[in-house]
C-alpha cells in the first residue's frame, strides 16, 4: 500500500525505517515494531551494518525518471496531473508518480557487482539495508523481491530521503560512522561523510576525486564493462537507412545537381538526428514492456547499460541539432521535420496504442520523409509516389506488427500490454498486410500507365517488369514473417537480406533503362 496522508506523515515521523517479509518486526534490538528504539545502539551490539543505495547502485537505473516516463506514456495527461504535486516538492512528487506508475521489480537491471558484494557480506552475517530516495512503494516492491535486506528506508510523501536527510537517518539509526555505505553519486557524498566506509560504484570523475580526497581506504566496485556499440543501438543507427527516403523525390524528378544532392543530404541528417532523439523518448515510454519482451529487454536502456539522464540529455541535444540543420535548409523543410517531430511524439505516447491506427501512422512517419526530401529540394511530389509509399508502408508496418505479435505466440506471453492488439489477431493482420501491399503494387502500375511516365522515360513500358519485382518481394516478406524468420522491423531486415538488395538493383537498373 502506498503511503499517504496521515500514514505517510507517521512513516516520516518513523523516520521511514521498514521491516522485511511481511512488514513485521525488524530482526534488529535496536527496531521495536519499526520504530527507532535506541539511535546508534547497532554500531556497538554486532557487525557493522551495511547501507545500499538503490538508484545508480544497485539498480542501473533511476526509478523516478523510468516511472515518470510511464506515467505520462500510460496518459499523457498525468504531465498536468503531475505539476501541482512537483509546485509542492519533491517528495510530494514522487508520492504522485507512485499513485501513477508501479514497477516490475523482477525485470529491472540489477548491477550484478554490488549484488555479488551484498551477498558475501550478508553470507558473513552483516546486516544490509537498502536505502533510497525512491519512493516507498517501488523500495518496498525491490526489497520484497530480493529478500535479502533485513530492512528498508526510502522516501514518502514527507520526506525526500536524499543526501543529508538519508544521512541524518542513517546516523540516528546506526550513530556516526556505524555502518557502511554503498553509492554512486555526488548526492551520497553527504553519507559517505558520516559513514564507516565508503564503498563506491559506476561514479564519475569528479566525484570519485572528492571521494579519493575525503576516504583514503575507499572501495570501489567495477561494474559490467560497456561498450560504446551500446549508443550505437541506442539511436538505432542502422535505422538510418530509412531516411534515405528523402532522396526519392530528387530521383525521380531526373533534375540533379550538387547544390540539390547537399539539400537531400542535409535533410538526411536532420531527419536521422531527430529520429534518433524521438527513439530514445519511445525507449523510455516503453522501458517496463520493452524488458518484459524477449529481444527488447537487451535494449541499451531496458538492459541498464544507458542512463536514463544521459539518455535524455543526448535526446535533447540531437534534437536540437536536427531542427539547427533543419533552418539552414529552409522554412518549408522545417516545418515538415517539425510534424514528422510531433506525429512521432504522439505515436510514442498515446498513438501506438491505438489499434490499426499506430499501423497508418507508422506509414505516414514514412511517407513524411519522402514529403520532408521534396519539401528540402523544392520539387514538387508525385501524388502517385505519395500513394504508392502509404500503402507499401502501410503494409511494412502490418508486417512489424505481425511479427511481435507471433513472438509473443511462440513463447507463449499474454497478450502486449502497450499495444491494443491481441495474439489472436495474427490472421487478421497477415491479411491487412498483404492487402496494403498488393494495393501498392496496383498503385505502381497505374502510375505506369499515366501520361506523366511518358514525359519523364523514354522507354516507359520497361517500367512494368518492376511490378513482378514488388509483387515477389512483398509476398517473400510475407513468408518470411510467417515462417518466423522475419526481425522486428522488415525494412531493417531487408537492409540485410540479399534477395532484397537484389530486387532494389533490379528496380533501380530497370529505372536507369526506361529514363
Amino acid at each position: 500500500m502506498a503511503l499517504r496522508g496521515e500514514e505517510a506523515r507517521s512513516a516520516g515521523k518513523r523516520n521511514g525505517l521498514q521491516a522485511k517479509g511481511n512488514m513485521g518486526q525488524l530482526d534488529d534490538p535496536a527496531v521495536q515494531d519499526g520504530v527507532l528504539m535506541e539511535p546508534g545502539a547497532r554500531s556497538a551490539a554486532g557487525p557493522v551494518p551495511l547501507v545500499v543505495d538503490l538508484d545508480g547502485t544497485l539498480i542501473r537505473s533511476d526509478l523516478l525518471v523510468e516511472t515518470f516516463f510511464h506515467a505520462v506514456g500510460a496518459d499523457p495527461r498525468n504531465a498536468w496531473r503531475l505539476i501541482p504535486a512537483l509546485l509542492r516538492g519533491k517528495a510530494e512528487f514522487k508520492a504522485a508518480i507512485a499513485d501513477a506508475a508501479s514497477i516490475d521489480a523482477s525485470t529491472l537491471p540489477f548491477e550484478d557487482a554490488v549484488l555479488d558484494y551484498i551477498r558475501r557480506e550478508s553470507a558473513l552475517g552483516r546486516p544490509v539495508y537498502l536505502a533510497s530516495a525512491s519512493h516507498a512503494d517501488h523500495v518496498r516492491a525491490i526489497a520484497e523481491h530480493l529478500g535479502i535486506f533485513a530492512g528498508w528506508l526510502a522516501s514518502d510523501g514527507v520526506v525526500n530521503l536524499a543526501g543529508h536527510a538519508k544521512a541524518a537517518r542513517l546516523v540516528e539509526m546506526f550513530g556516526q560512522g556505524g555502518f557502511d555505505y554503498i553509492g554512486n553519486s555526488k548526492a551520497d557524498l553527504p553519507v559517505w561523510a558520516v559513514a564507516r566506509r565508503c564503498i563506491a560504484i559506476n561514479v564519475d570523475g569528479g566525484v570519485r576525486r572528492q571521494i579519493a580526497s575525503r576516504h583514503r581506504d575507499a572501495e570501489h566496485l567495477s561494474p559490467a564493462p560497456r561498450s560504446w556499440k551500446r549508443w550505437h543501438k541506442m539511436l538505432r543507427v542502422h535505422q538510418y537507412a530509412k531516411n534515405g527516403l528523402v532522396f526519392v523525390p530528387l530521383l525521380t524528378s531526373h533534375t540533379i545537381n550538387p547544390g540539390l544532392i547537399l539539400l537531400a543530404l542535409a535533410a538526411f541528417v536532420a531527419f536521422s538526428f531527430c529520429a534518433s532523439s524521438v527513439y530514445i523518448i519511445n525507449d523510455l515510454v516503453d522501458l517496463k514492456s520493452d524488458r518484459a519482451h524477449p529481444r527488447k529487454r537487451l535494449r541499451p536502456l531496458a538492459a541498464g547499460l544507458v542512463s536514463p539522464f544521459a539518455a535524455i540529455a543526448v535526446a535533447g541535444l540531437l534534437l536540437a541539432s536536427a531542427f539547427a540543420i533543419a533552418l539552414a535548409v529552409g522554412l518549408p523543410f522545417t516545418a515538415v521535420l517539425m510534424g514528422y517531430f510531433l506525429l512521432t511524439c504522439a505515436y510514442s505516447f498515446s498513438l501506438k496504442r491505438k489499434m490499426l491506427v499506430d499501423a497508418i501512422v507508422l506509414a505516414m512517419l514514412y511517407s513524411i520523409r519522402v514529403i520532408g526530401g521534396s519539401a528540402a529540394v523544392g520539387i514538387w511530389m508525385s501524388e502517385w509516389l505519395l500513394g504508392f509509399s502509404m500503402f507499401i508502408f502501410t503494409s511494412l508496418a502490418l508486417v512489424k506488427r505481425y511479427t511481435e505479435l507471433s513472438v509473443r505466440l511462440d513463447a507463449s506471453l499474454p497478450d502486449p500490454s502497450n499495444r491494443n492488439y491481441r495474439v489472436a489477431d495474427l490472421p487478421i493482420v497477415a491479411t491487412l498486410a498483404a492487402a496494403a501491399g498488393f494495393n501498392a503494387v496496383t498503385v505502381f502500375a497505374l502510375y505506369v500507365s499515366s501520361d506523366s511516365v511518358r514525359q519523364l522515360y523514354r522507354h516507359p513500358t520497361l517500367l512494368w517488369l518492376i511490378c513482378p519485382i514488388l509483387m515477389y518481394w512483398i509476398a517473400r516478406v510475407l513468408m518470411l514473417a510467417h515462417r518466423r524468420l522475419m526481425d522486428d522491423d522488415p525494412i531493417a531486415f531487408a537492409l540485410r537480406d540479399w534477395r532484397s538488395c537484389v530486387c532494389l538493383v533490379g528496380i533501380v537498373t530497370i529505372m536507369l533503362a526506361a529514363s
